[in-house]
Formats: C-alpha cells, sequence, structure tokens
C-alpha cells in the first residue's frame, strides 16, 4: 500500500497458501505455532484416517484425496501428539483466515481455502463434521470452525487496532480472501476454457469448471474457487526446480540451458521422469527422478531440452486427467511464474500441445486476485464482472515450431511409471 493515500483504502483482501492450521484458545490467544502446509510430519495420523473413512467416500464428498499438506491432517496429529493443546482449542483458522480475524476480529473463510482443508463439501458448502468426529468424537466441531462466506459477502470491517497498525483510516472492508492458487486463477482472468500452467518451484496446470469435479484416481484436485465455482487442478512438486538443478549439473546459466534446448535435434529422447524430490501427483514421496533414452551420439542439448520437458510432460499429462473429468481446456493456454520469463518453457509446451502459449501481463497475479476481490467488495459489483472488468491484457509467448514431429509422451508415459527403482 506504498504510495497511497491512507484515507482512499475502501477495502482489502487477503491471499495465501491455504493448507495449514492455526488454533487459538478461548483468548483468541495462538496455542501453538502454526503447522504449515509444507509440514509432512502429520503424514501417519493422515493414513489412519484415510484407510478409516475409506479413499473413496473422502474423494467423493471433499473432491480431492488428501495430502500431508492438508488441514485434516494437522488436526489429526494435534489430538494424537498434543491432546492438551487440543483441549484448550477453541478457534481453528487457516493461514489467511487468521490474518482475516486480526483484521476484523471475525472468524470466517472462502470457499477456495475451505476445499483445500479434507473436510468441507465444496458441492454442497457444508463441513463435513462426521470426518472430524473420527479424529476427536464429541468434540465442538461445529463451534470451532470459522464461517464460510459466499464469493460477494464481506469478512467485516477492519477494526481500529487493524487501522491504526496499518496506518489506515475511515471504515475499511475486508473481503473474505482465498487461497493462493485460486486468487491467481482470479487475478489472471482465467473464464471458462482458459488452461493454466503455473511454473514456479512446483507446477499447476488448472482450468474452470461450473460442476464440481470428482476424480476416483487422485489426480485431480476438486478444489473450489473464488467465483462460486470450481477450479480442478494438477499440482506437482518439481517444476523449476529441476531445470535449476539440470543447469548447475551442466554448468550453465539458465540462458544457456534455454538455449541448448532449443537446440535439440527433432528426434525423441532421452526424456526425464522429474521426481527429483520425491512427486505429488502422482502421490510418491519417496520417488527420484529417472533419465532414459540415452545413447552414445546424444549431447547436453538433448539433456537440456529433457530437463524442460521432464517438468512439462507431468502437467500436460495433468491437462490430460483435466479432459479426462470433462473439464474445457479449449480457451487459451496460459504459462506464469518464473518458468514463463524462460525461451524455453513456453517453446517446448506449444511444441507438445500443439498450441499457442500466451501470458498474462500482471507482475503478481495472486496480489491481483485479492485486489479483484477487495474491489468487488467496495463497489459492490460482484466478484465475477469485476474479474472480468480488470482482465489483464494477453501477448503470445510461443507457437508450435512447424517440422518438429518428435512426439515424447508415449515414452515419458512409460519411464514415469517405474516404481521398482530405488537409489537410495
Amino acid at each position: 500500500m506504498a504510495g497511497l493515500d491512507p484515507g482512499s483504502v475502501r477495502a482489502i483482501s487477503v491471499a495465501a497458501q491455504c493448507h495449514g492450521l492455526v488454533v487459538l484458545d478461548e483468548h483468541d490467544q495462538v496455542v501453538r505455532p502454526a503447522k504449515l502446509w509444507n509440514d509432512t510430519t502429520t503424514t501417519a495420523q493422515l493414513d489412519r484416517l484415510l484407510a478409516d473413512i475409506g479413499a473413496a467416500t473422502v474423494i467423493e464428498r471433499v473432491g480431492t484425496l488428501p495430502t500431508a499438506a492438508f488441514t485434516i491432517s494437522k488436526l489429526a496429529w494435534l489430538v494424537e501428539t498434543e491432546p492438551d493443546g487440543f483441549a484448550r482449542t477453541r478457534r481453528i483458522l487457516l493461514p489467511h483466515d487468521y490474518l482475516t480475524f486480526r483484521l476484523t476480529g471475525r472468524a470466517v473463510t472462502d470457499r477456495s481455502d475451505a476445499s483445500g482443508t479434507g473436510y468441507f463439501d465444496a458441492d454442497r458448502n457444508a463441513y463435513l463434521l462426521s470426518f472430524l468426529d473420527r479424529i476427536a468424537p464429541g468434540a465442538d466441531w461445529a463451534g470451532m470452525l470459522p464461517h464460510v462466506a459466499s464469493p460477494d459477502e464481506t469478512a467485516g470491517t477492519m477494526q481500529p487496532s487493524a487501522l491504526a497498525e496499518l496506518g489506515l483510516t475511515g471504515d475499511v472492508l475486508v473481503g473474505i480472501g482465498g487461497g493462493d492458487q485460486h486468487a491467481s486463477a482470479l487475478g489472471l482472468g482465467l473464464t471458462h476454457g482458459d488452461v493454466l500452467y503455473s511454473l514456479g518451484t512446483s507446477g499447476v496446470v488448472m482450468a474452470l469448471s461450473s460442476v464440481p469435479v470428482r476424480d476416483a484416481t487422485g489426480a485431480v484436485d476438486g478444489v473450489a474457487d473464488m467465483t462460486g465455482g470450481f477450479l480442478p487442478l494438477v499440482s506437482t512438486l518439481n517444476a523449476a526446480r529441476v531445470t535449476d538443478a539440470f543447469a548447475r549439473i551442466l554448468g550453465v546459466d539458465h540462458d544457456e540451458l534455454s538455449r541448448l534446448a532449443l537446440s535439440a535435434p527433432d528426434r525423441v529422447g532421452p526424456v526425464l521422469a522429474a521426481f527429483l524430490d520425491g512427486e505429488r501427483t502422482p502421490n510418491l514421496p519417496d520417488a527420484r527422478g529417472l533419465l532414459a533414452g540415452i545413447t552414445t551420439d546424444i549431447g547436453r542439448d538433448e539433456i537440456a531440452r529433457a530437463a524442460y520437458e521432464g517438468v512439462l510432460l507431468a502437467l500436460v499429462r495433468g491437462q490430460r486427467d483435466l479432459e479426462r473429468m470433462r473439464v474445457r481446456t479449449d480457451g487459451d493456454v496460459l504459462v506464469v511464474g518464473g518458468g514463463a520469463r524462460s525461451a524455453a518453457y513456453p517453446q517446448l509446451l506449444a511444441d507438445l500441445l500443439g498450441r499457442e502459449v500466451r501470458t498474462a501481463d500482471v507482475v503478481e497475479s495472486v496480489a491481483m486476485g485479492a485486489a479483484v476481490q477487495a474491489a468487488a467488495v467496495a463497489t459492490g459489483s460482484g466478484i465475477v464482472a469485476q474479474r472480468d472488468r480488470w482482465a489483464p491484457h494477453r501477448r503470445l509467448l510461443a507457437a508450435p515450431r512447424t517440422g518438429h514431429t518428435r512426439d515424447p509422451r508415449e515414452l515419458y508415459a512409460r519411464v514415469a511409471a517405474v516404481r521398482e527403482l530405488d537409489v537410495r
């Protein structure tokens, strides 16, 4: 908010990583340090809970097969390992809920965040208290959980103490916020048919759906979006970190790695199953990467291309999973994140898909999504209308190269299916 007149701010919203757990006591003081999404010490508790409820039942009600990142695993861990802390708990919040609570004094969340907890049915807009009763029967779960607001509701008005701390004045409304990927889709102006590839440290491919998505295989997360619909997505753990590693291995910078990859000859192989640090989709936490199809005449250029394609092929397979669930992907192909700044990622994605690849002219799409929600709250215009009004300009990054006939997807599928390799 630097450079703004403090009296000109009419509304704000909070967007943050959606998975995690913040618990408060009867005095609204933090009971213990927050358990964040990337804390996997809750895996054992989650495995037992899923076995108890049944994976198929969880997917049918939640839309997703939870991993250790989901809040339900953190609650199971808290009850089992810190029962005294759970006994003191009176509020259960997600990280962005806690910030909203500090701003407004109200315990409120949104559908996008709630759909990533493992105990919320976004189709029926209802908490799954029966799931939580499997963790601690008889607990006052309903009394501890935040209200799930609709997309155009406000969380409340900013408290005087928060206004003073942020240097703001006047009546400032607070939007209900959302998860980071969900806010990014909103800020990018994603509409039905568009498919978005997010290439950061990890990777995500996502598209909008007007109906809930329930993938029995667990590949597609059927989460809610910030407009009242759904945002089915596929997440991978290994994205830009893969090309970071191969730049180091080959002793080049990222510009040279990209140049090498784009100069590789038009032939299949080698291919990389880029599970370098384990993987989330497929759920292989102990997996390692596998480079296959190596011959005596390959060069550094083909190794560089395999690094980029190892990231992209996993996400292209994710797009096919979205399509398998009847999610439309016939609109624009967008790529964002650090990978969008590389010449190789967009070009190789265009080659793999046989489609043009674009990006959107927005610097911080998550912050932009939060701003869209805040503007909708301030003006009363409705979040979808505000999204479309502020949709950023899209520009072409890459078109499929003519004369390129190679298709590494079949070989990749075979390599990525290997499960018996153990190099530990």
